[in-house]
């Protein structure tokens, strides 16, 4: 039936761990277990066991599949390395953001990993990109599932899954960067990624196989070390990283560009979906940016208690120069955090700006992203 809720494969541990849900992108998903505030700080001191099989997972196969890719999305694609992968974006004619998503590489294949709000949506566009490609666009979504540990303690908990002989395939993987590793006698492909701002790994596995991965990774765990998190934890982590989210700080009307993500489009490729707006946007966004006329994606940090929300004006002596896209307590820095666009020339770290929290100027600075880092 149409518009009917999904389910993830992992939908019964869920309901034993007691989760609350939510829906997101159509999905009904763990939004917490006990404590949002307590699964995050056990990402950052520990581990976090997270189902983001509301995902989706795009296998492109075939002798032009390098060369569709790139054509496809606005990255070089072809020029990763087999085992790695890279974050990128598929972008309309006109340079609008349809999706943010992340490829990896494999031997004879690619893997590409879209939101689950726009997996339907960048399908669509990667068959309609593809027709002039020997290649296969292969919709794995429905019968995937993804199981994230992330956390200092990720690596301790995994290695006790995996065969003494295979384990430094595990500790000498790269960020960014992806490997067949045998994990409860499965052969599953583990990504060192994530959306934490931690170490930490993504797991694919089958539907059919899920549970089982979930509960062996649950076993593994001693003392406490990993907290199942659903996804209150998950934004507010990725927000202390700096880390945008589509519908927040991407969208279809925005520009790569004045959100910080310039570093990821690769004008110099010959040619690829939306290019030449692309090009045109990166000068204008230039040009403006010097006369103090465009918009730039910032972070701000408050120094009192209360937290600005999404659509929440950022004001500079009274006068409106931007607008909140996301924003939360820090519960690891214990002090409001946002993220923004505002005007360029009040974009510079250290700039003392307001955020109009509902009738009432709360003081705010423009601070560098991302809010948060790991020591390494």
């Amino acid at each position: 039936m149409a518009g009917s809720p999904k389910y993830t494969a992992l939908r019964a541990e869920h309901e034993r761990l007691g989760a609350s849900f939510t829906d997101f992108g159509g999905w009904q998903m763990p939004l917490k277990y006990r404590s949002e505030l307590a699964e995050h700080h056990a990402v950052r001191r520990s581990a976090g066991l997270f189902d983001l099989s509301h995902m989706g997972e795009v296998w492109v196969t075939g002798p032009d599949a390098a060369a569709f890719l790139d054509h496809a999305l606005v990255g070089k694609i072809s020029a990763m390395a087999v085992g790695r992968a890279k974050y990128s974006l598929i972008c309309a004619e006109d340079g609008g953001v349809i999706d943010d998503l992340i490829t990896y590489r494999r031997p004879d294949a690619f893997l590409v990993v879209p939101n689950a709000g726009n997996a339907e949506v960048v399908v669509a566009a990667l068959h309609e990109r593809a027709k002039e490609f020997d290649v296969t666009v292969d919709d794995a979504s429905a019968r995937t599932s993804l199981i994230a540990v992330q956390g200092p303690k990720a690596e301790a908990i995994l290695l006790r899954l995996i065969p003494a002989g295979q384990q430094e395939l595990l500790t000498t993987l790269k960020y960014y960067a992806a490997v067949e590793i045998t994990v409860t006698d499965l052969d599953l492909l583990v990504a060192r990624t994530g959306y934490t701002g931690e170490d930490g790994f993504e797991i694919f596995v089958a539907n059919d196989d899920a549970t089982d991965v979930w509960r062996a990774i649950e076993a593994a765990a001693v003392d406490g070390e990993l907290t199942p998190c659903g996804l209150a934890a998950r934004d507010s982590l990725r927000l202390e990283a700096g880390m945008p989210l589509y519908g927040n700080e991407l969208s279809r009307d925005g520009d790569p560009f004045a959100a910080g993500l310039g570093g990821v489009v690769a004008l110099s490729k010959e040619q690829f979906v939306g290019k030449e707006a692309l090009a045109h946007r990166k000068t204008v966004f230039a040009n403006s940016k010097e006369v103090g006329s465009a918009r730039k994606l910032v972070g701000l940090t408050g120094t009192g208690r209360r937290s600005p929300r999404s659509h929440y004006p950022v004001l500079k002596d009274g006068v409106v120069v931007g607008e909140i896209t996301s924003g939360q307590p820090s519960p690891t820095l214990g002090v409001p955090v946002a993220l923004a666009y505002v005007d360029a020339e009040h974009a510079e770290p250290g700039t003392a700006l307001h955020v109009d929290l509902r009738g009432k100027p709360e003081p705010f600075e423009v601070t560098a992203l991302p809010f948060y880092q790991r020591q390494k």
